[in-house]
């Protein structure tokens, strides 16, 4: 079994609700995105169903001629439902404890089950190529799970957008950055 997964994380937005648009400069890396992958061979889109993620992609998508589809599991991890004023210290606990959880959200675990559900559905599928573009935190458990060693700093050095290509090979994954931040810098 030969499949890759693009896994990218949503460009600048206006904030964390659902409805949250991309900014103006997150429009702008939305159509670099689209440049980015114009040269790479993909047969398959995946989306959060958050507007910033969609709005993220569709430049892409356009440019593929291919449809977004949506699926609930990509979507950002609920920490909490209440104020955390201390939100960062509680995340960065969640990546040590993935049984972690705080009142109204999710633990890293399940998040990151879901997150594999979809993984094991695209590698089950006849797609070769798929992208995948969800949240920060997510794809920090996804890249967590399949790359010893990446945690909560390497969180809070993710960019927005940014790129990992995860390539499966019978047994083995091999997970890589390949957005250049420095890119983003140009806009």
């Amino acid at each position: 079994m030969n499949k890759e997964i693009f896994i990218v994380r949503h460009c600048a937005a206006e904030g964390q609700p659902s409805e949250s648009e991309l900014t103006e400069l997150g429009m702008r890396q939305s159509i670099q995105l689209a440049d980015f992958f114009s040269a790479i061979q993909i047969d398959h889109i995946i989306s959060s169903p958050f507007l910033r993620a969609i709005e993220s992609i569709k430049p892409t998508s356009l440019k593929k001629d291919l449809t977004i589809k949506i699926d609930d599991r990509l979507s950002e991890r609920i920490l909490s439902t209440t104020d955390l004023p201390d939100w960062l210290e509680k995340l960065e606990a969640t990546f040590v404890d993935l049984e972690l959880k705080f009142e109204g959200g999710e633990s890293s675990q399940e998040a990151l089950n879901r997150a594999l559900d979809v993984i094991q559905d695209i590698l089950n599928s006849d797609f070769q190529k798929t992208v995948i573009v969800t949240h920060g935190n997510l794809m920090s458990l996804l890249l967590m799970n399949y790359h010893n060693g990446f945690g909560f700093e390497d969180w809070k050095n993710l960019s927005n957008p940014d790129v990992f290509h995860l390539k499966f090979e019978s047994s083995r994954v091999d997970t890589k950055r390949i957005w250049e931040e420095s890119a983003i810098k140009s806009l």
